[in-house]
């Protein structure tokens, strides 16, 4: 009785380990299927150090979204650079700007609108709503609202587009209701989503590509190049930012 135990307690083992295993090996290798998106792009921030962009652009991407800005104040250090060479190696190139639950939306707007350059073609803007690594003050929905209706009008005027919404499942689940209406960026990594209602796909968090030295995020856009070159092309005659966020 006691060897019979033994020997389901070890393949018991054996087979936790080769879950942990299969998993594991799928999910560093998950990749969608290329010919549905033909179109892979990263997302990046001073976290990747220094990037090789012409080997990124040779290593099938085609886009890139770089960090810029956080809260009312904060701009990420390799963003201008980063920016520069990408857009220099041929990449379809946006920014986003993390949306801290602590700042008023109107600060936030000033600070992206301040870095982001505005007199070359770019995707359209992206704001990164989540609840890992915000402050600690978690806003109603009906003033989440009114921040980032603050924050949305003078950035989408600047820049003449409709701004993508980057939403973790937590943050989306708390406030479906103020998210509708605008294009998403959904994260879903190592499965399938399970609906086709979004503009960029991040599919992986660890991924890696050559030209960048350790992890990097995936992602695939919902369509093909004429779609890339559709959200890259320059915008009608913006806005002034200043003219709005002056009222």
């Amino acid at each position: 009785m006691k060897h019979r135990i033994a020997l389901w307690g070890a393949a018991s083992l054996i087979l936790a380990g080769l879950v942990l295993a299969g998993g594991y090996v799928y999910f560093h290798t998950f990749s969608p299927d290329r010919g549905k998106y033909p179109v892979r792009g990263i997302d990046v921030s001073h976290h990747q150090r220094q990037i090789d962009w012409r080997r990124v652009a040779a290593d099938d991407v085609a886009f890139a979204i770089i960090k810029a800005t956080e809260g009312g104040d904060h701009i990420d250090d390799a963003f201008a650079a980063n920016l520069r060479e990408a857009r220099a190696a041929g990449l379809a190139v946006g920014a986003y700007h993390f949306f801290t639950f602590c700042r008023p939306g109107a600060d936030q707007a000033r600070n992206f609108i301040s870095v982001v350059p505005r007199d070359q073609p770019l995707l359209p803007p992206v704001v990164d709503i989540e609840f890992g690594g915000n402050c600690p003050q978690r806003p109603t929905p009906e003033q989440l609202s009114a921040e980032l209706s603050a924050f949305l009008g003078p950035v989408e005027a600047a820049f003449g587009k409709t701004a993508i919404l980057y939403v973790t499942d937590e943050a989306a689940q708390a406030y479906a209701g103020q998210l509708a209406g605008r294009p998403r960026w959904l994260r879903s990594l190592a499965l399938w989503p399970g609906h086709d209602d979004w503009i960029y796909w991040q599919y992986h968090n660890r991924g890696r590509v050559d030209g960048i030295s350790g992890d990097v995020d995936l992602n695939v856009l919902q369509g093909e190049q004429e779609k890339l070159a559709e959200l890259f092309a320059p915008a009608p005659e913006p806005i002034s930012p200043e003219t709005l966020l002056s009222r």
